[in-house]
């Protein structure tokens, strides 16, 4: 009986039945787990596109921080203390800008007019809301910035040359009844939360000492040490050394409790002007249309900064007392600061138009 000849191998090209093409269950799961892991990986840059959608590779060159006053004062310490810490984190130079003049209304300006990329921000102090109601004509209005974070807050110190003949605040305002010659205090602008403290000390204390302002916190110090003024209201980092070095008499400070850089200086209202509570903040803005990812990752970074132990101390060795809080709770606060001042500012009938 003849053999029946052997079935030849199909080569792996010929065509095969459904049946042949079916594969095991083994390698139905392994192709449904590759594809699952293939989808995953490819699905990964999406997800991470949507997340950083508007912020790109930021930041990929230098930030500029625009301090609208004088170097030397406490806003543009304050800045540069926490610039620093900001540059170390962001992997790029954070250069700070000093643009004085106009009570920090020209250098806000000139932020509110850069490009919203986020590489230019603003360094404001409470001056920002104070303007809103101070100048009737501005080039520029606070919702024109986004609020990023406030960095630190400071009370405010009454201070006069040693010459003057007045060891607390009832003793400068009875010296300004008296005083044959007019008695003047300076300030480092007009606007500023050292100039509408000082208008309401006249206010409550019932004298007219004359305002003085200048362009910067110390251009202002220079000349009390000189003489050229008797008294002014300053950021307590301003004139801590000077005061340090006895320099400077001072008399009183806001706040509710006495700062431990100078625990026998009593506050206004232990002096008898408790309605004297006046302090200064310094805060970080970008133009209001900065993409909203560049905001928060800004304001992250920027609190980061602040918080950490190093600028902390060097903070409150200034005087200064350290926030780092979020772009929303800044820009609720912010709004709050105008409505405040803008009472005072009324109140005193203080302007620089």
């Amino acid at each position: 009986m003849p053999q029946t000849p052997r079935a030849r191998a199909l080569p792996s090209f010929a065509m095969r039945t459904p049946a042949d093409r079916v594969p095991a269950r083994g390698a139905v799961s392994r192709r449904v787990m590759c594809a699952a892991l293939l989808s995953s990986l490819c699905a990964l840059p999406i997800a991470a596109s949507h997340a950083q959608q508007g912020r790109g590779d930021f930041p990929n060159r230098p930030l500029r921080i625009v301090v609208p006053f004088a170097p030397g004062g406490a806003t543009d310490v304050i800045a540069r203390t926490v610039a620093q810490k900001m540059a170390e984190r962001m992997g790029q130079a954070v250069v700070v800008e000093n643009k004085a003049g106009a009570n920090g209304n020209i250098g806000a300006a000139q932020v509110a007019r850069s490009e919203a990329d986020g590489y230019t921000l603003l360094m404001a102090t409470s001056a920002h809301a104070i303007n809103q109601t101070l100048y009737r004509k501005l080039d520029y209005r606070i919702t024109d910035f986004a609020a990023l974070s406030n960095l630190a807050s400071v009370p405010l110190l009454l201070v006069v040359n040693p010459s003057v003949p007045a060891k607390t605040p009832k003793e400068l305002a009875a010296f300004a009844q008296r005083a044959g010659a007019q008695v003047n205090f300076a300030s480092g602008g007009t606007g500023t939360a050292a100039h509408l403290a000082g208008e309401q000390f006249n206010t409550l204390a019932g004298v007219k000492m004359a305002h003085v302002p200048y362009k910067g916190g110390s251009q202002a110090q220079n000349d009390l040490i000189g003489g050229q003024v008797q008294a002014m209201f300053a950021n307590l980092p301003e004139v801590l050394p000077q005061v340090t070095a006895g320099r400077l008499r001072p008399l009183a400070l806001t706040g509710a409790t006495r700062h431990a850089s100078l625990p026998d200086v009593p506050t206004f209202a232990q002096a008898g002007y408790p309605a004297l509570d006046a302090k200064s903040w310094f805060g970080l803005f970008a133009p209001a249309s900065t993409p909203p990812a560049i905001v928060t990752l800004l304001s992250t970074e920027i609190a980061a900064s602040v918080r950490d132990p190093a600028v902390q101390a060097r903070l409150k060795e200034l005087g200064a007392e350290p926030i780092g809080d979020t772009h929303a709770a800044f820009q609720t606060y912010v709004a709050q600061e105008v409505t405040r001042w803008g009472g005072l500012v009324e109140r005193s009938g203080a302007s620089a138009d």
